[in-house]
Order: structure tokens, then C-alpha cells, then sequence
């Protein structure tokens, strides 16, 4: 009798895991929309409940290979090698084969395009990892941004149960991507690319329906449902959302585009509410990329000593005027009583003949930068915690 029980007991267990999940087992669909400049929240649904990311994982991947490239690690044009493991991947892929070569560049367009699962592990490959030992530094990374409830084990979003994160993580990943590698924005606007005589075409169908939208990324698996992490800008207000949950690709795809016009109508409400604040006025010469850097330099020259172990950063906004991005880092500077004029800092980013002004508060301790961090999740803003790089400033930490 007692045998027969554990047959049965295993045979429920093996339908359970056999079962596809239905959209009657995932939580209600999340949501999150930001002002990518400032990091507010501008509306929200279920932002904090765990989910499966899918192939929105293939943005840590990017990130991760972004940072490769600015580091010098990784070249665009060097070619990476394809692996038994990398070419037996699970569709969606490209279709490479063990032994073939591709360049950065075709893996980079194949993950964004075609979210090629043999690309993600090519990548993940080519920087010197096991596809294991690049998930660890995923969430390594993740953790550095503020993922606080994200953890990857792959670097594709092929199905895992402990592959988790949330809409919010996904904002903040998002927003990270953007401001930290503007000069790699650009290739999530493509629709199509062609490799091997075969064109291939976008999966995000926002970027085709949607005015403004400019990147980012969709993931499916059944487990998930329908994601989607989108940016758009209009009359140089940037939106990111992330909508996930969703039973179909066009229900989600009516509720990002939605939660996009919401934004950026709450946007202009807020800056009609704004129009009689003044801000500091700076001449003409002052918004030169080269003038904004030496101001900035000259405002960090100081004889104030900063503890060794007080290097670490908090990006707390992003503007297109440098005396907005100022203001809003000296007013968050002010609510905390142990921060100087010397630990705000504003750092031009040129991109596109345009310039972005990141509002930062720098030479803080981890532990002051991340309760800074904590504090303005709280309030409904988004920020980036980075360990300092005075090599270059654009990395996100060091480890």
C-alpha cells in the first residue's frame, strides 16, 4: 500500500511539472512607468511583485557587454567563438554552430532583434565566463544598481524558477542602461537586421506603433507571460515603462503604450504646475561641454579630506539643462545634514550632438549611498548607487 502511495504521489508530482503554466497561475500582470530624468514614479501596478523576466534578462547581458566594450575588454568588431553549449541553446537563436564565429556586433543585434538565446551565451562566453559564473556576476551587478529582488542563473531568460525580478528592478535596469551607455542607446531602435543572407525582424512592435518610442526589449515564456521594458521621447521628456504579466503580446502591448501616453500627459501637467520656479541662470558659454566639465571641476577642488572607504556614488536624476540637474541634486543633498555643496556633482554626458546632465551625490560611504537610495525609493524616485571610477566615471562599479 505504502509503495502504491508513492507512485501516485510521484505521478502527481511529474504531471505538476509537465503542465504548461497557465495565465490562471501567474500573479495579476505589473506595471511601472518613470520619468527616466528624474527616476519619479509617475504610475504603478504590482511594481514589486516577483516575477520571471524572460528575455528582458538579455538587458543585464547587454548591460554587462556595454561595459566590456567601454572598459576595452571587448572590442565590436572582435569575433567570439560558438560553443557546443552556446549552438544547442533553445529557440529563439540565430542558428549558429559549434565552431562558427561571430562578431560582438551580430551577437549584440541577434540578442536585441532576434533574442538569439546562443548569442546571449556567446556573449557571456566571449568575456571569459561559464554561462554559471555569468549569471553570478549578473546579480552582482544587479544588486550594485539596486535590483534588490532580482537574481539571474542564465544569461538568456530560458526558463528557470529562481530566475526572478520585478517590474521596478526592470525600470531600474533600464534607466542604468540608457544613462550609463548613451552611445549604445541607439541600437535598440532597430526593427530588422540580416545575418548569414536571412533578415530578421523586431518582436517589439511598440517601436513600429508608438510615437517617440525608441527601445527597449520583449520576453516571453509561459511561466512569465508577456513582458516588455520600453522607452519614448517626446519634447525632450523621456518615459520608461515596463509592463509584465500579460496573456498576450497585444494586451500587453495596449497596456505599455497606455501607461506611456499616462506619463506623458502627467509630465506636462507637472512642468504646467512648474512654470512659475526659477532656477539658477548661467550664461550662454556655460553649456559647452567642455566649459559645464572645468565648472565642475573647479566645484570639487576643495581641502575637505573624504574618508578612504567614501567612494561611492548615487545618481539621483538626469536632465538636459545642467542648472535644473544642479538644483535637483543640491535639493536632495540639503535633507541629509552631514552633505556639502562638495558632494554634489553634475556629469555631462554627450550623446547624439545632445548632452544628458546626470545629478550625482559622490564621495559617500556604501552604506549612506545605498540608505540615500533607499530613501528615494520610498518616495517614489528611482536612483543608481555605483562605487566611484575616477578612470572613468561612466562605470558602474568596480570589482
Amino acid at each position: 500500500m505504502r509503495n502504491f502511495c508513492e507512485n501516485i504521489a510521484v505521478l502527481a508530482l511529474s504531471i505538476f511539472l509537465l503542465t504548461p503554466i497557465t495565465a490562471n497561475a501567474r500573479p495579476s500582470p505589473s506595471s511601472i512607468v518613470i520619468d527616466a530624468k528624474t527616476g519619479e514614479v509617475l504610475s504603478s501596478k504590482n511594481p514589486n511583485t516577483i516575477r520571471y523576466p524572460a528575455s528582458l534578462t538579455k538587458l543585464m547581458t547587454l548591460y554587462i557587454t556595454f561595459e566590456a566594450l567601454d572598459k576595452g575588454m571587448l572590442s565590436i568588431d572582435d569575433e567570439l567563438s560558438v560553443s557546443r553549449t552556446a549552438a544547442n541553446r533553445s529557440p529563439s537563436r540565430l542558428g549558429v554552430k559549434p565552431g562558427d564565429k561571430i562578431t560582438v556586433k551580430t551577437a549584440i543585434d541577434a540578442l536585441i532583434v532576434k533574442s538569439a538565446n546562443d548569442c546571449a551565451t556567446v556573449l557571456a562566453e566571449g568575456l571569459g565566463y561559464t554561462e554559471a559564473q555569468f549569471a553570478e556576476k549578473m546579480t552582482e551587478v544587479a544588486k550594485a544598481l539596486g535590483m534588490k529582488n532580482t537574481v539571474f542563473k542564465n544569461a538568456s531568460g530560458l526558463p528557470n524558477r529562481k530566475q526572478v525580478t520585478t517590474a521596478r528592478d526592470m525600470a531600474t535596469l533600464a534607466a542604468a542602461v540608457y544613462f550609463h551607455f548613451p552611445q549604445y542607446y541607439d541600437l535598440f531602435s532597430q526593427t530588422e537586421f540580416s545575418y548569414d543572407g536571412k533578415t530578421y525582424y523586431t518582436h517589439n512592435h511598440v517601436l513600429k506603433n508608438f510615437e517617440g518610442a525608441d527601445g527597449m526589449k520583449t520576453g516571453f515564456i509561459a511561466a512569465a507571460g508577456f513582458n516588455i521594458v520600453t522607452s519614448a521621447q517626446r519634447d525632450q521628456e523621456r518615459v520608461i515603462a515596463v509592463a509584465m504579466g500579460y496573456n498576450t503580446q497585444e494586451e500587453r502591448d495596449r497596456a505599455v503604450t497606455k501607461l506611456m501616453e499616462q506619463g506623458f500627459k502627467k509630465l506636462a501637467l507637472n512642468h504646467a504646475n512648474e512654470a512659475t520656479t526659477s532656477y539658477v541662470k548661467f550664461d550662454s558659454s556655460d553649456f559647452s561641454l567642455e566649459r559645464i566639465k572645468e565648472k565642475e571641476q573647479n566645484m570639487q577642488t576643495t581641502t575637505d579630506v573624504f574618508d578612504s572607504d567614501a567612494n561611492w556614488s548615487v545618481q539621483v536624476g538626469a536632465f538636459s539643462n545642467y542648472a535644473k540637474a544642479r538644483v535637483y541634486a543640491q535639493k536632495i543633498r540639503r535633507q541629509y545634514k552631514n552633505l556639502k555643496n562638495k558632494n554634489v556633482k553634475v556629469e555631462p554626458i554627450e550623446s547624439n550632438f545632445s548632452i544628458v546632465y546626470r545629478s550625482k551625490l559622490i564621495h559617500l560611504k556604501e552604506n549612506e549611498a545605498k540608505q540615500i537610495c533607499n530613501d528615494l525609493q520610498k518616495a517614489n524616485k528611482s536612483c543608481i548607487v555605483a562605487a566611484m571610477n575616477t578612470n572613468n566615471p561612466q562605470n558602474i562599479a568596480e570589482n
